[in-house]
């Protein structure tokens, strides 16, 4: 017991490394705060842009979607951090790491949207359209309020295992959570640091988890009643 206890969680080395552990937590939040917003208003865009469109472009945009959803988030960050600069576009680590995520989210969000979208009558738009509403402002006033309250759950869900997907930024060197604590584990020669960012991502996602099952349990609830 001594043994497991000072190979994984030995206090004076979590000490020695608490400063890279906070920087990780740091970038870990940036990267969140940067990429959800940007995913759920591209998402938001391209499920509206399909439901304005045509059969033709609705094809299309299906295509893009699925590729979005297929493509291993590593793989896009690959591609854009070491490949794009043959093509003379370069961006920095913070900026391609947030541009993979975002690419990659946008297409949950927007199936996410799209789903909500369908679920809501079609007479509601024809409704407002006769009474004078333009398309967009119907959109915006009667059909996307009613489509936010349906798709809170799977939208909250997928913004937990965003916030998850952002350890990919160690393969660029930036010191996130989890490329923190592997450096830290280098300096001390012990795995304290990783069982630290166990705890860490324990202690700010399983609030927010819990109440995404609280929505999904409410809207199960919701379901059966109807």
């Amino acid at each position: 017991m001594h043994l497991f206890l000072d190979n994984f969680f030995n206090i004076p080395s979590l000490i020695t490394v608490q400063a890279l552990l906070w920087q990780g937590v740091k970038f870990t939040l940036l990267l969140s705060a940067a990429a959800l917003p940007l995913s759920l208003l591209c998402g938001l865009a391209l499920a509206l842009l399909y439901s304005f469109s045509g059969r033709i472009l609705r094809r299309i945009l299906l295509v893009l979607i699925d590729l979005m959803r297929a493509f291993p988030v590593l793989m896009m960050l690959i591609l854009i951090y070491y490949s794009l600069p043959f093509l003379g576009i370069t961006l920095g680590s913070f900026a391609a790491v947030v541009a993979a995520i975002v690419l990659n989210n946008t297409g949950y969000f927007s199936e996410i949207f799209r789903a909500g979208l369908d679920s809501i009558p079609k007479g509601q738009m024809e409704a407002a359209q006769s009474l004078g509403f333009h398309r967009a402002k119907a959109m915006i006033y009667l059909i996307l309020p009613q489509v936010l309250r349906k798709v809170v759950a799977p939208l909250a869900s997928n913004s937990l295992e965003l916030v998850k997907t952002t350890s990919i930024a160690g393969l660029v060197a930036i010191p996130e959570l989890l490329r923190s604590a592997q450096i830290a584990q280098e300096q001390t020669y012990n795995p304290t640091p990783l069982t630290a960012v166990a705890v860490i991502f324990f202690v700010l996602l399983w609030p927010f988890s819990h109440w995404v099952s609280r929505l999904e349990q409410r809207e199960l609830s919701g379901r059966s009643r109807t």
